[in-house]
C-alpha cells in the first residue's frame, strides 16, 4: 500500500508534463500543415537531378 503513496503523484507529474509537451507542440505550430509532407514525398523531382 506504501507504493501507492509514491505512485499517484507521479503519475499526476508525468501527466501534467506530457500536456505540458502537447500544448507546447500544438502552440508552436508543429500540427498546422499535416498533409503537406504527405504529397511532397509523392513530387517527381526529376528534373532537379538532371543538373
Amino acid at each position: 500500500m506504501d507504493i501507492v503513496y509514491l505512485l499517484v503523484p507521479l503519475s499526476l507529474v508525468l501527466a501534467f508534463l506530457i500536456g505540458a509537451v502537447f500544448w507546447w507542440a500544438l502552440r508552436g505550430g508543429q500540427f498546422d500543415d499535416l498533409e503537406g509532407p504527405a504529397q511532397r514525398i509523392l513530387m517527381d523531382e526529376d528534373r532537379a537531378a538532371d543538373k
